[in-house]
């Protein structure tokens, strides 16, 4: 059965090396069943119940991703897009949680439209190639950025934006050590090396917490398992249409927002995976990406019915990738362990701390790096729109910012190289489409 739904064999993989890889994504991505419900809770809303929702829709997504396109790209409420939910439609703009639901399900529901009608497909398929390449490897530098930020190696600075953490922090040398260990792993051509690598610092840190209670490191907790499924936020989206379209042009804006960082943070996670298994072909298009489009926009709908901010792909999916995942396998295996973390939820948030999951994101970082070879830097148009592309990303913290910024700088260099002609007209349309939203 499951070489029938995944295509095993063809894809040159094997069970045991997918559900290893799923479960290595899923370590890489369990933090957000912490963060997710701290942010959205800001808001008012129950966070046992954002925490359920959150496991819920996670695994749900996971698994129509894996079923229904077989992509290793596991889903869950983003990061970045809970933060524009929180601070910006809520706090700042004043609208109700049930509101900013509403407006959740109804970029969904567009996102459906958009995907089944080629519209996406369409989009991602303009992105020059070269550019899919830089966007890859961005990616890779902000995953990087993401988890030395998180385990304190890197930490804000007044004086210089950023600067080095504390090593004397010992969960800031347990994270250093880990990424040392992981990359050994790995040049030794050990297999799942960055799995290994994350059980390896989990042990290490929760053998230093009993001998000698430092701070910050992976604990053992006081229960494993735990049976509360309530969740009080199912269907509370339908009290906030009202609300929400209380003022079309204001509704429009917030839902053209979700859409938009939604959309272009779906598509450098997609691009970035293709481009490692090899599902992008010779005229630079993702293969059977149409599926994979229809079943991240699924996952948001199902994610704002079941009471959290939008779910997108995962970039974290890499990490299972660099494991060896291939298939859709990888992702059923990931929505699984969410639906399980739901029972497990005191051992996973106990051990599965920062300085575990840094180790993965940098390594990971360093493999998809490696995209860079692929961009001829001697062509100053390619080299000019994969560096802003790159920079940008990490710098604003924002994989949608370092698209859009990527496609200024492509066009502005194709119009300065005289290639006027060579440019899409999808990609001026996205042009005036990323003018807008930075406006508003």
């Amino acid at each position: 059965m499951l070489e029938k739904i995944f295509k095993l064999k063809a894809k040159n993989t094997t069970v045991r090396t997918e559900i290893i890889a799923g479960i290595t994504t899923f370590l890489a991505m369990a933090y957000i069943l912490g963060v997710n419900p701290a942010i959205l809770s800001e808001t008012g809303m129950d966070k046992h119940s954002v925490f359920i929702a959150t496991a819920l829709s996670a695994g749900i997504a996971s698994i129509i991703m894996g079923v229904v396109a077989n992509y290793p790209v596991a889903l869950a409420p983003g990061m970045g897009v809970n933060a524009l939910f929180t601070y910006t439609v809520c706090l700042t703009l004043g609208y109700s949680w049930q509101a900013a639901l509403a407006a959740v399900f109804v970029s969904g529901l567009i996102f459906i439209f958009i995907s089944v009608t080629g519209i996406r497909k369409m989009i991602i398929n303009s992105i020059p190639s070269q550019l899919k390449l830089a966007i890859g490897a961005g990616i890779g530098f902000f995953i990087a950025f993401v988890g030395l930020k998180n385990a304190g190696i890197i930490v804000a600075s007044s004086s210089t934006a950023v600067a080095l953490g504390n090593l004397k922090d010992p969960a800031v040398l347990l994270a250093i050590a880990g990424i040392l260990i992981t990359l050994v792993l790995l040049i030794k051509k050990v297999p799942a090396a960055v799995f290994i690598g994350m059980i390896i610092t989990a042990i290490i840190g929760i053998v230093l917490h009993l001998a000698g209670g430092f701070a910050g490191m992976p604990t053992l907790p006081d229960k494993v398992v735990e049976f509360n499924f309530s969740i009080h936020t199912l269907g509370a989206f339908m009290d906030g249409f009202g609300e929400l379209f209380a003022e079309p042009l204001s509704a429009c804006m917030v839902i053209f927002s979700f859409l938009f960082v939604d959309f272009f943070d779906t598509a450098g996670t997609l691009v970035a995976v293709a481009n490692r298994i090899g599902l992008v072909n010779e005229k630079g298009q993702l293969e059977n990406v149409e599926r994979a489009l229809v079943a991240d926009a699924v996952g948001t709908v199902a994610g704002a019915a079941l009471g959290t901010s939008t779910v997108t792909s995962f970039v974290e999916s890499t990490s299972g990738v660099e494991v060896g995942g291939k298939t859709g396998l990888t992702a059923c295996t990931t929505g699984i362990m969410f639906f399980i973390s739901m029972i497990f939820s005191p051992l996973i948030l106990s051990t599965v701390t920062s300085a575990v999951t840094t180790p993965a994101l940098v390594v990971v970082g360093i493999l998809m790096a490696q995209q860079l070879k692929g961009i001829d830097w001697d062509d100053l148009v390619f080299a000019s729109c994969g560096f802003v592309t790159i920079l940008t990303m990490i710098l604003t913290y924002s994989i949608a910012n370092g698209i859009a910024f990527g496609f200024f700088a492509y066009v502005i260099a194709m119009l300065a190289a005289g290639k006027a002609k060579q440019i899409s007209p999808i990609i001026l349309g996205l042009l005036v489409v990323f003018i807008l939203y930075f406006a508003i």
